[in-house]
């Protein structure tokens, strides 16, 4: 049985504010996704950058997965994230490994950038963390007016829930642990989860229950709430929310491949161009 975990633990934070990913889980972030480097999107947002065009803007960058590859790579692209945490974690390994990257902090819905762009890249469903639906419009609008005329955009989106039960939907056991080492001091990095699911709203709430074990000790935990997390939308309306922005040449892909959207995949790419 999965242990329980009190609502308030030693060393703890709630995560709450203007924004989610701080503490244990930016600090953490890269140990918790050992194989990124090597995820299906790598490629399939460089093969879009190099149909379209640069400069590219990756938005929700984080601690710089796809942002530092392509400029490794010589590609000319920015960074944006909304957490000071991740992009201090993304500057220093910016230079630990010699690239010059230009990281802005900004959030989706208010996007003020000097510069437009031939492509612009939301990984990693970044865009459903606009939970309010007029933010969500906004932000697509930021996104539609930081593009060069004939301009693409390309996000990944996930159904968080397609099922029949008409809710709430609340998971009340904690996942099953998953954990890394942390290759600094061998730590083991473990992290639990939990959600809730509002399906009329189409929204998820959630839990992270964070902890760091040294010899056997655990020297820091955190407990992180985010009511809400997230919102899904449907492959219809994906669409519809292009649409209204001013997109077109609207296309879903079935993951991250170039294969149309099926009507049953929970994982799609939404691609646009301003023109």
């Amino acid at each position: 049985m999965t242990p329980s975990i009190p609502s308030t633990l030693p060393n703890s934070t709630q995560s709450v504010g203007d924004y989610e990913y701080r503490g244990l889980i930016a600090a953490n972030w890269d140990v918790m996704r050992p194989n990124a480097a090597r995820w299906p999107d790598v490629a399939f947002y460089k093969e879009i950058i190099l149909s379209s065009g640069e400069p590219a803007l990756d938005v929700g960058c984080a601690t710089g997965r796809l942002v530092l590859a392509y400029r490794a790579e010589g590609l000319d692209v920015d960074g944006v994230d909304v957490s000071p945490e991740m992009l201090e974690v993304c500057r220093a390994k910016a230079r630990e490994q010699g690239i010059s990257a230009n990281l802005y902090e900004q959030r989706m819905e208010t996007l003020d950038l000097p510069r437009r762009y031939r492509t612009i890249v939301v990984s990693s469903s970044t865009f459903q963390l606009l939970t309010d639906p007029a933010q969500a419009r906004e932000g697509l609008r930021r996104f539609y007016q930081h593009l060069e005329p004939n301009g693409t955009l390309v996000m990944s989106l996930m159904l968080l829930y397609n099922g029949s039960d008409p809710g709430p939907i609340v998971r009340e056991e904690w996942s099953q642990p998953r954990e890394h080492a942390r290759p600094s001091d061998g730590a083991v990095v473990r992290r639990r989860s939990r959600s809730t699911y509002d399906l009329e709203q189409q929204l998820e709430s959630t839990e992270d229950h964070y902890e760091v074990v040294l010899d056997g000790q655990v020297v820091a935990s955190e407990l992180h709430a985010q009511s809400p997390a997230t919102r899904w939308h449907t492959q219809e309306q994906s669409i519809e929310l292009l649409r209204e922005a001013g997109f077109t040449d609207i296309r879903l892909t079935s993951g991250f491949t170039q294969a149309p959207a099926k009507p049953d995949d929970a994982l799609w790419c939404a691609i646009a161009v301003r023109r």
